[in-house]
Parts: C-alpha cells; structure tokens; sequence
C-alpha cells in the first residue's frame, strides 16, 4: 500500500528537485494559502519576496511579488503542477481531512501505480499535487518502464488513516517537492533536451506526456502538451513558473555546455545546485 514508509522515493537519487519559484500577482495572498493549506512555514519575508518550506527552514517554494506581470496563457508553455510529496500515507490522508476543514476545492484526487495524489490550484491557478509514493519495489513494470496508469483514488481507505485531530496540520519536516510537471510545445524536442542535457531518463510515458527521472525515480520531471501543443517559447513577463532548482549530488560533471542555469526548448527555467 502506498506510503506507508518514511523513506522519500524522489531523494534516493543522485538529483531532485528542490525549490521552485513562482511570479506572484497578489504575494500576499499566495503566501497565505501556501501557509493555511499547505501548511508551509515561512523563513523569510519582504515586501518583494517570501520563502516557504518546513519547519527546520527547507525552503520548497519562493515566491516573488510581480504585480504589473500578466497571467500567462492558458496554452502556453511553462507549469503544469509543484508536486508536493509527503513521507507516509497517513500523512496525506491527514493533510486531506485539514483541507476538507478548510474548504478547500479538490479538482482530481488518482491512484497512478506508483503514488496516489491528489490535485488543486492555488489562487493564481498555478497546478498543485499532493502525493505520497509507493515503496519503490512495489511499482509495476511493462518492457523495461514503470507502468503508471489514472485509476480513481481509494479515498476510505486513505482516510481510514488519518488521526482523530488534524488540527494545526503543518507540512513534515522531511516532506519535499517530489516533482515538477512541465507544458512544453513540442514532446520529442523537450524530451530529448532533458534526456541529453541533464542526465534524465524517461521511465513512462503517457499520450501526450513523458515522465522522467533520475535514480530509478518513477519522474522527477514530467512534460506534456496537452494543452500546449506547438505554442511557442514561453513569454517574458508572467506570473507563474520562474524557474525550479535542480539539486545535484556533490561531484556531479555537468554536460559540455550546460552552466548552473538554463531553460528548456519552451522557456521554462530551471537553475542547479549541489555541483
């Protein structure tokens, strides 16, 4: 059964992903709905920048006053969803009950094979998942890929899980971003960049959509165009994804021509640390 572990899958590998950074409309408001329903806690804060994360100061999400930038659009490049990863399933099913006390809209709640997730936006509609994953050798291969499909999430069986009390719930200290799942305009393209450029491996694939990892991992990067489909490179000047780190294993020889910044074929950013 999913999760019911305390080893985080995605950290058993020689890369992750670390903070992601979000250009936000309104910081005030983000702030407070990545802290009342996430959970997160904040570092630090000023009138331009806030920095959120758990408890002992791992900073998972920035996020950066731009109040003149515009909403991008629907079908461009750039975030499909932070995926934020819990350690045990008790954990997400406790993190579901605070957001049932809270109100809060679920658009999508999944059983992938490998993870059980589920889905919501912030106030600016960037994409949220909450997951936990199964322990790694319990996830389902098919010629040489892990096999993950959407099946409906098992929601009594999670919630049979959860404490009596969640109030006051707040995101684990040993919870991190698992994932980042990425529009892009062109499958192949994207694909091979981050196959060729940061040591990727796709590990499933889906119509539309690549799943990739490092480690074993089942993704720490998807991509898809599901939405995005032949949109060009993603505009200057929006609210959304400014970029998301990259966290490599000290020792780590990067590819010839690849600094610790960058962005992919259809602009979405990323910077690396750790090397």
């Amino acid at each position: 059964m999913p999760g019911n572990h305390s080893v985080l899958e995605a950290l058993d590998a020689p890369a992750h992903i670390g903070c992601v950074t979000l250009m936000a409309h309104d910081l005030g408001k983000m702030a407070t709905f990545h802290q009342k329903v996430l959970g997160l806690t904040i570092s630090t804060s000023s009138t331009h920048e806030v920095n959120l994360g758990t408890a002992d100061d791992t900073v998972l999400m920035r996020l950066i006053h731009a109040p003149a930038q515009r909403a991008p659009d629907a079908h461009a490049p750039g975030l499909f969803h932070t995926a934020f990863l819990l350690p045990t399933r008790r954990d997400l099913a406790n993190w579901l009950a605070h957001a049932q006390m809270l109100g809060v809209q679920i658009e999508g709640a999944s059983n992938h094979l490998v993870s059980e997730a589920i889905y919501l936006s912030d106030p600016e509609g960037n994409g949220i998942e909450v997951y936990v994953d199964a322990k790694r050798t319990e996830w389902p291969r098919e010629r040489n890929m892990i096999k993950m499909a959407t099946l409906p999430l098992d929601g009594a069986s999670l919630m049979a899980e959860q404490d009596k009390d969640v109030t006051g719930w707040q995101f684990p200290a040993d919870g991190r971003i698992g994932h980042i799942h990425l529009k892009v305009g062109d499958l192949a393209i994207a694909e091979a960049f981050y196959i060729e450029k940061l040591g990727l491996t796709v590990m499933a694939r889906y119509p539309g959509a690549s799943f990739m990892g490092w480690g074993g991992y089942h993704h720490h990067v998807a991509i898809n165009v599901w939405h995005s489909r032949n949109a060009p490179k993603r505009a200057v000047g929006t609210t959304g994804l400014a970029e998301f780190e990259i966290v490599m294993d000290a020792g780590i020889v990067l590819p010839h021509g690849l600094t610790t910044s960058g962005e992919d074929p259809s602009g979405n950013r990323f910077s690396i640390s750790g090397v």
